[in-house]
């Protein structure tokens, strides 16, 4: 996929256009979608914006909120912001609360991608919008657009990272990976796996790179949740299954949880000590502690996904509906839920490693300097 530019809206067309008429679009640098069928009596004045994040015990989707809300807040808006705590019949329960309350318009980030689909019927049955942000909601026709980053390039720059430092390791080819995935009930786990093995597959095939463990399949990989313990777990597994007499050189890992979950069970098994470098360890979302570890030249590289500008890029779409303009998409043609086409702002992610993560975080106000510390 390559970069676009995020340009601004354009106001043209009413509410009452539905958002079928733009999957035939192929994406662009700033097509304008019209707005959401129904839309007209739910956001005509600013009001409650209804969020719903998947969990608390990743810094990331923390830091999703607060900026969510603060942006809300300082356009004007109420918002009631509910966290799930990774607990699917949680999330249900709350956004059928949002829409039992007539929130305006509903955020939600899900924890499954599919089990919202009774809740968000609800939502479109009371003409209230619904924003996919940065997970797909599927097969589901309630959903009206999708925020999220181009995560196909993500898995593509996973996976030119992590043979980016095996070069620069300086150990012999063939290199020894093993591979993990996200949760296989998150869409952006499948585009990112298929992203990094666009890269990785030509490598495997020519045998410059082995997976001693034998596991490719996204479904043996893909670690349910995102929990980093499942990762440690399985890691732990693999060294003692397919490695007693040889070294691991790289683990593709697609989130930093993971990446700190892989790594706590290689230190285990004695990488990172007495002259057994720990290997090439990829991640994602630039979390602290990660940021900490890849400057200490433990974890290897991750990829940023400035969610502040998710944030932005969401409210702006919320305001647009509220204004009756049609919303600003860059991506009519990429993200099917198996319903339907839904019309996406895509933002661009930027991988980092030891040798620019502190300059990019920095400038984009993401930590100060006595955080990195």
């Amino acid at each position: 996929m390559d970069r676009r530019t995020l340009l601004g809206s354009v106001a043209l067309g009413g509410l009452g256009l539905a958002v079928s008429t733009l999957t035939g679009c192929g994406r662009d640098s700033g097509t304008a979608a019209p707005a959401a069928s129904g839309s007209g009596t739910a956001a005509t004045a600013k009001g409650t914006i209804g969020v719903a994040m998947p969990t608390k015990t990743s810094e990331r989707w923390i830091k999703d909120g607060e900026y969510m809300k603060q942006q809300l807040e300082a356009a004007g808006y109420k918002v009631n912001l509910q966290y799930a705590n990774d607990d699917i019949p949680t999330q249900v329960t709350q956004v059928n609360d949002m829409v039992t309350k007539k929130n305006q318009v509903l955020v939600v980030a899900s924890i499954d991608g599919v089990a919202l689909k009774g809740a968000l019927k609800e939502a479109k049955d009371a003409g209230i919008p619904v924003i996919a942000y940065d997970r797909l909601l599927r097969e589901t026709d309630a959903v009206s657009y999708y925020t999220t980053f181009d995560n196909f390039k993500v898995g593509v720059q996973q996976g030119t990272s992590l043979l980016k430092g095996l070069e620069e390791s300086g150990v012999a080819k063939p290199w020894n990976v093993e591979l993990f995935a996200g949760s296989p009930d998150d869409n952006n786990a499948t585009f990112f796996f298929n992203g990094a093995m666009s890269v990785l597959k030509p490598k495997i095939d020519d045998k410059t790179v082995v997976i001693q463990s034998g596991e490719t399949d996204f479904k043996v990989v893909a670690t349910l949740r995102w929990d980093a313990a499942v990762a440690k777990k399985r890691m732990e597994n693999i060294l003692t299954k397919s490695y007693t007499s040889k070294d691991v050189h790289g683990v593709l890992a697609p989130y930093d949880g993971l990446s700190r979950g892989i790594i706590a069970a290689l230190k285990g098994s004695g990488y990172g000590q007495g002259g057994k470098k720990l290997p090439v360890v990829t991640g994602q979302d630039a979390e602290l502690e990660s940021v900490k570890s890849i400057l200490a030249g433990e974890q290897y590289s991750t990829i940023f996904k400035n969610t502040q500008e998710l944030a932005k890029a969401t409210v702006k779409m919320i305001g647009e509906i509220a204004e009756k303009k049609n919303v600003t998409v860059n991506d009519t043609k990429t993200y099917e839920n198996g319903v339907k086409t839904v019309p996406t702002q895509l933002l661009e992610p930027v991988p980092c490693d030891k040798s620019n993560i502190k300059k990019i975080l920095l400038d984009a106000k993401y930590y100060t300097e006595d955080q990195l510390k």
